[in-house]
């Protein structure tokens, strides 16, 4: 039998934050204390990667409705996103022109064959997402921000439209549209918003009637090779390139004409074994379906960032039950080596994308009662974002509560552990912290509720 354990300070307390659907975000003081049995939660001494932290997506369907509210509530809820005293959501998301959460499409170049870009122009986004933006940015002045397009222009794809269809792979065409994207982050500069990744395509396996567009392996390695990426480095080396975001490959998935079979090496392994290629790539962004494939790119490219770019946005129902799926989704991507977990829509009003989706968001805003609520999903966030600083160190762990929990270095030196009781029964758990043996290590017993989100500050 393991010996008992022996903590360094009996008496030194640490904070336990607990939600469960009855009560939000309850704090209990906790003493540190002697463990008797194996811990469910263990650390091993060793250090995995840094985060850059937590954040979401600045829509324009989350901007119009907040401008629906009075200006003491619309600044609470910036407020609460983005100071470091709330939810603190330091590495932010922006749009490339329109997405499936636009109020309409767009692009900043819907004049037919401009290959010059003469009429380039973000005008557009004067209205929603640069406001938007700047409002973050009271609050977090050195905010990172990574960006993504949903489509290209619709004259620079084939068929020209810009959901559905791919990208029309002519010299002349490529050179145009990475001459776009250096454009958008240009103008974006001058405007005081600096973008610090640029994630080549949205969901390159997304044939969807909202805006979208296709990308094949050899199609995005050329691109990034040859057009994309030499020009970044020459004009734009402080804006990082990124493979993403990666809603793929299935290896295999059912279809309505039977089982689909694609190939995750012949996707991500046929760009990344380009040394001319990756060469421009700072790192890979993977989403929804590509949470299967983050293991495997971490396991073969330890040395590249990976980041997840956007959680799933269920179905509008905002339930306990899909936060509890959230919950899972980031403790599967940071253990799979992602350095920040990205939220989809911080503010919805009807919850109706225009292209007739419904999702989740983390409040919720009533437009004709100006009522603002807290959905389930912003207390799994606020669990981790509050209390995990960005430069924290996740903390290598064993034990039989690995699935359900998180341990966390702050740059201070604190460490958070963040878990889930996912079952109908109150469970107990006991957790070991960092030590340089079994005598100096801290560590704590509790019970956790059933279906529970909580917190652990040391």
């Amino acid at each position: 039998m393991q010996r008992s354990r022996r903590f360094m300070n009996k008496k030194a307390e640490l904070v336990w934050i607990a939600t469960t659907r009855q009560q939000a975000m309850q704090e209990h003081p906790l003493a540190l204390s002697t463990l008797e049995s194996s811990p469910d939660l263990e650390c091993t001494g060793g250090k995995l990667q840094a985060l850059r932290g937590f954040g979401g997506c600045f829509n324009e369907l989350g901007w119009l409705p907040l401008q629906e509210l009075g200006e003491e509530k619309r600044e609470g809820v910036i407020r609460e996103l983005f100071s470091p005293d709330e939810l603190n959501l330091t590495f932010n998301r922006t749009p490339v022109g329109a997405n499936d959460f636009a109020a309409s499409w767009y692009s900043y170049d819907e004049t037919d064959g401009d290959y010059d870009l003469e009429h380039f122009s973000v005008d557009h986004d004067e209205q929603t997402l640069i406001p938007y933006i700047r409002q973050a940015q009271r609050y977090q002045p050195n905010m990172g921000l990574f960006a993504s397009p949903w489509s290209p222009p619709t004259w620079m794809k084939r068929p020209k439209v810009y959901n559905f269809g791919r990208i029309d792979m002519s010299e002349r065409n490529l050179t145009a549209y990475a001459r776009y994207l250096l454009e958008y982050v240009r103008e974006y500069d001058r405007r005081g918003i600096h973008i610090d990744q640029l994630h080549v395509q949205n969901e390159v396996f997304a044939d969807q009637k909202f805006p979208s567009c296709l990308w094949s392996s050899e199609d995005m390695r050329i691109f990034i090779r040859d057009h994309l990426g030499p020009l970044f480095a020459k004009e734009a080396s402080d804006t990082a390139i990124f493979l993403g975001t990666l809603n793929g490959p299935e290896d295999m998935k059912f279809g309505p004409e039977g089982m689909i079979l694609e190939n995750y090496n012949r996707y991500v392994d046929n760009i990344l074994f380009d040394e001319d290629c990756r060469k421009y790539i700072a790192g890979i962004g993977y989403q929804w379906a590509g949470q299967h494939d983050i293991e495997r790119t971490h396991q073969s490219w330890p040395e590249i960032e990976l980041e997840q770019t956007e959680s799933e946005c269920g179905m509008g129902g905002n339930t306990w039950e899909y936060a509890e799926y959230v919950f899972s989704l980031v403790n599967r991507y940071l253990r799979a080596g992602a350095t920040c977990y990205t939220y989809w829509n911080m503010v919805l009003g009807q919850g109706i994308s225009t292209w007739g989706w419904r999702q989740n968001s983390l409040f919720s805003v009533d437009t004709t009662t100006g009522q603002v609520r807290r959905n389930p999903e912003y207390y799994v966030i606020r669990h981790y974002s509050h209390y995990v600083r960005p430069g924290a160190r996740l903390l290598d762990t064993r034990g039989h509560f690995s699935s359900m929990a998180t341990a966390f270095e702050n740059p201070d030196g604190s460490v958070v552990v963040v878990a889930q009781n996912a079952l109908d029964r109150a469970m107990p758990f006991s957790f070991s912290g960092p030590g340089g043996d079994s005598e100096r290590s801290q560590g704590f017993q509790v019970t956790l509720e059933p279906r529970s989100f909580n917190t652990f500050v040391l």
